[in-house]
Parts: C-alpha cells; sequence; structure tokens
C-alpha cells in the first residue's frame, strides 16, 4: 500500500510540474517565437501564426493538466468513481480534439511528419477520454446503486 502511495504522489507532483510548466511556456512563447523561427530557418512571416497554434494547443494542454490534477483529489481522497472524473474526461476529449483540429489547421500551412503525428496522437487520445468517460460513467451508476442498496 506504501509504494502506491509513493507512486500517487511521484504523479502528482509530475502533474503539478506539467500544469505549471505549461503555462511559463505558454507566456514565454510570444516572446521567444521569432527565435525559435530563425533557428528552425523558417521565415518570418510564420511568427503569428505559429504564436496562435502554440499558445492555443498550450492552453488546451495546460486546461487537460487542470483536469488532470482535479482527478488526482479524487483518487488520493480515495473516491475516484465519481461524477467529477466523468465530467473531467469529457473535457479532457473535447480539450484534445481542439489541439488535433488545430495541427491539422498547420499541416495545411506547412506539412510535417511531427505535425501528422501530433494530430494523430491527439486526436486518438480524444477517443481514449471518451471511452474512459463511458467506463468511468458506467463505474459511477454501479458505485451508486451499490450505496443504495447497502
Amino acid at each position: 500500500m506504501k509504494t502506491d502511495h509513493i507512486r500517487h504522489l511521484i504523479t502528482k507532483i509530475l502533474v503539478d510540474i506539467m500544469f505549471f510548466g505549461g503555462i511559463a511556456a505558454c507566456i514565454a512563447v510570444p516572446f521567444v517565437m521569432s527565435h525559435l523561427l530563425a533557428f528552425a530557418g523558417m521565415p518570418a512571416e510564420f511568427r503569428t501564426i505559429y504564436t496562435f497554434i502554440f499558445i492555443g494547443s498550450g492552453i488546451c494542454a495546460v486546461y487537460i493538466a487542470y483536469q488532470l490534477k482535479c482527478m488526482f483529489r479524487t483518487l488520493l481522497g480515495g473516491n475516484p468513481f465519481v461524477s467529477q472524473n466523468v465530467s473531467g474526461f469529457r473535457k479532457c476529449a473535447v480539450a484534445s480534439a481542439i489541439i488535433a483540429a488545430i495541427f491539422l489547421g498547420r499541416l495545411i500551412l506547412w506539412f510535417t511528419i511531427s505535425a501528422t503525428l501530433i494530430m494523430l496522437v491527439f486526436a486518438i487520445l480524444s477517443l481514449f477520454c471518451l471511452t474512459l468517460k463511458d467506463l468511468f460513467k458506467q463505474a459511477v451508476a454501479y458505485k451508486e446503486d451499490a450505496d443504495w442498496t447497502v
């Protein structure tokens, strides 16, 4: 049991680092975008569109990390099968689909294999979150039914 607690604590710390690091990265994007484009050898006229792409997808990623933080609160509290987590998975699915759509639009602007992979990963993540949402929804229903039975 002690190892589970340590594993949960380490995962919670990593999610917190991703959350606060994502906020810092979103804030830094407008200031470092010209340097990133120069490093990648891309024209400066792409600065505005790439700034919107990275800030938009970054905000969605931070929102996913925030939902994970909320879910971990219920897990550490000993009651993960609650309707709040069902809603959290739905919100993560929507945010993942938005990231996939942003990178689909980016593929139209400039095709790269990495953008294709990012788009596919977040599209699959969206479907995965919807599946987990339905799984948790069913678990919540079973739990509530068992609570009323006792």
